[in-house]
């Protein structure tokens, strides 16, 4: 549920039986189709990519169908992180953006492989992961846009009053002492702030996002005026 409120797709990818592996889905919660192994050879490379938004499930593969899986959500454009145990995921573990091995049942082939390891196997511990991924990215976002609209109003401050032929109003040592303490600890409380209600409701951010977009530039100069005035 926390992650399907988060935008992330959970697939089932099993070599028990279609049967037994739709009973399980439905009682996970697990939306889409089953499509077992002997369907998926039928496919080719594009036939996957269309018909694989539809598939909660995949049953009676084989570690090599693994490799085609993540091929085709990669080429749909989406993030995969792929979860395995064994050499024969290795592979599949190398080629997702993020491999998953376990840490208890997992070989050391398949730890080697990937980038990060189930020390518990498990599942909750990758929602976890992820929630607390998305807690650090937001407070980095508010550590940089704190402290780059508080230069902001510093630089406006000197170059309005220079432009208006006032005095310097603010000398180096007063600069230094302003970066030091006004900038320096609300932002560093901001880095360490605990996690904000609804950050697994976010959708995901898109692999070519920029830590400050648009809107946090135009917040950026607002706030600097504002500190300027």
């Amino acid at each position: 549920e926390r992650c399907k409120s988060a935008g992330i797709k959970v697939i089932m990818i099993t070599g028990d039986h279609r049967i037994t592996a739709s009973a399980i889905a439905n009682k996970l919660g697990i939306e889409g189709r089953v499509m077992s192994g002997d369907e998926l050879d039928k496919l080719n490379h594009k036939q996957l990519a269309k018909v694989i938004a539809q598939i909660g499930v995949f049953a009676r593969v084989s570690p090599e169908h693994k490799m085609l899986i993540i091929d085709a959500l990669q080429h749909k454009g989406e993030v995969v992180a792929m979860t395995g145990d064994g050499v024969n995921d290795a592979p599949a573990l190398k080629k997702a953006d993020i491999g998953v091995a376990m840490g208890k049942s997992g070989t050391d082939v398949a730890k080697e492989a990937s980038s990060m390891i189930l020390v518990d196997d498990n599942f909750t511990s990758i929602v976890d992961a992820v929630e607390e991924g998305r807690t650090v990215y937001s407070n980095i976002q508010k550590f940089i846009e704190y402290l780059i609209s508080c230069n902001a109003g510093e630089v406006l401050t000197i170059l309005i009053a220079s432009l208006i032929g006032l005095p310097l109003p603010l000398i180096a040592v007063q600069i230094l002492l302003m970066n030091l303490l006004t900038d320096g600890l609300p932002a560093l409380s901001l880095a360490m702030e605990e996690k904000e209600p609804g950050v697994m409701e976010r959708p995901p951010r898109k692999k070519n996002a920029k830590i400050v977009d648009l809107n946090g530039l135009i917040q950026i100069f607002v706030i600097g005026i504002v500190m300027a005035a």
